[in-house]
């Protein structure tokens, strides 16, 4: 109760942490990335560092969602905060003293990406144990519009390091960033563990699993919303990996067009996200996701019809601009919906799903634009989208859960 009163200083105080270490992370991504580019010029070499990023995190979810609901979830994110700043800090130092191999880069993305797997849902079950429920789509709309500020910010800050500094600085910038969150979350941020972390633990690792999966599969609110979230993610991915494709083909290969389609789109999460910040969405939190779907597919429409460059910008800020209010109502519907002890699986679930569903996507939707135009897959999948909005706000199941949320 103490917890939930204070619950504004912790906040703050979270978010802050979380936002300095966020900026360090993704100007190492951004580094790690061009440099590869800029050394190898291989799209092989690319891949290889894409798959180190994926893989570890599908692997891991299941475990760090059974570790997130049976430990202190505050030592966990820092936990694998302090794995991912020693590998960098490691990093640095060997690139420091020339030992500036190309593996080293793959075996960082690997540990970053085990770090990740464990931070995201002991983050998102973090978050309603200090939260009041009714600020929950609040706050995380906060948190996802830091996120896309970051998007923003650290393509231009980390080239703008590496124009005047090499790597090795970036990577010491990370390590800066990720002891400031450290230090932030480790004293200031007062919230006692849940229930079962104190608790005595008799069961195993794998029937903890088992149990989280079982509570996905026999609660059919959920389950029906994963099944839902998986035929969203799948056709998404035309939007969000072909766009840049579409724009070098048929619009031209200038750098600054790739740039402002990102930008618009960055630009239109941001205002999306201050917007849920200040309304907080539908009273029925499924009608806003439904919503946001049948606009997020209109606007993929769009995107596959215009051949209008700056037409083509303003639906790719209209896209930007719901993607917060499905990301922060998803969220939150998960963590009002779901019993304490049960979040850190369910949301491991969730990410498994999401990062599953869109990286294998896009290995249909990837070979089909090189023989079918983009602009005609942007189409079919927008209407699936927009077809998908009717469907999930028609499910009498959802519906009815969406009924007991409300927001003030």
């Amino acid at each position: 109760m103490d917890t939930k009163r204070c619950w504004k200083k912790n906040v703050m105080l979270f978010l802050a942490g979380q936002t300095i270490s966020l900026f360090g992370s993704s100007l190492v991504q951004f580094a790690i990335t061009w440099y590869i580019t800029l050394n190898t010029q291989s799209g092989m070499m690319l891949t290889i560092s894409i798959i180190c990023g994926f893989l570890p995190t599908l692997f891991l979810s299941p475990f760090a969602g059974v570790w997130a609901d049976r430990h202190n979830r505050k030592m966990l994110i820092i936990v694998s905060d302090a794995l991912i700043a020693l590998a960098t800090l490691v990093l640095a130092v060997l690139f420091f003293i020339g030992y500036d191999k190309l593996w080293l880069l793959f075996v960082v993305s690997v540990i970053r990406s085990l770090g990740s797997s464990i931070q995201t849902p002991a983050v998102n079950a973090f978050i309603p144990q200090f939260v009041p429920d009714d600020k929950l789509v609040k706050v995380n709309a906060v948190n996802g519009t830091i996120q896309s500020m970051a998007m923003l910010l650290s393509p231009m800050l980390s080239g703008a390091l590496l124009s005047v500094a090499s790597i090795e600085v970036v990577f010491f910038v990370d390590v800066i960033t990720a002891a400031f969150a450290i230090i932030t979350l480790l004293l200031f941020v007062h919230v006692p563990p849940h229930e079962r972390a104190t608790a005595r633990k008799p069961k195993g690792y794998f029937q903890d699993l088992g149990e989280g999966l079982k509570f996905v599969i026999n609660y059919r609110f959920i389950r029906d919303c994963f099944i839902y979230c998986a035929v969203i993610f799948i056709f998404v991915s035309p939007v969000a990996f072909l766009t840049p494709l579409q724009v070098t083909r048929s619009f031209g290969p200038e750098v600054w067009r790739l740039t402002f389609a990102e930008v618009a789109l960055a630009g239109g999460m941001i205002l999306g996200g201050l917007i849920m910040t200040a309304w907080g969405g539908l009273k029925n939190k499924i009608y806003t996701i439904g919503f946001s779907i049948l606009i997020f597919g209109i606007a993929t429409i769009g995107l596959g019809l215009v051949n209008v460059f700056w037409l083509y910008l303003v639906f790719a800020m209209i896209a930007g601009l719901v993607i917060p209010a499905f990301n922060t109502t998803a969220i939150a519907l998960l963590q009002q919906k779901v019993e304490t002890d049960y979040q850190g699986r369910v949301f491991s679930v969730f990410n498994m799903i999401q990062s599953v569903m869109v990286p294998l996507s896009i290995l249909i939707f990837g070979p089909l634009a090189d023989v079918i135009a983009i602009e005609f897959l942007l189409i079919v999948t927008g209407l699936v989208m927009a077809i998908m909005s009717g469907v999930i706000t028609n499910s009498k199941v959802l519906v009815e859960g969406g009924k007991t949320i409300s927001e003030t």
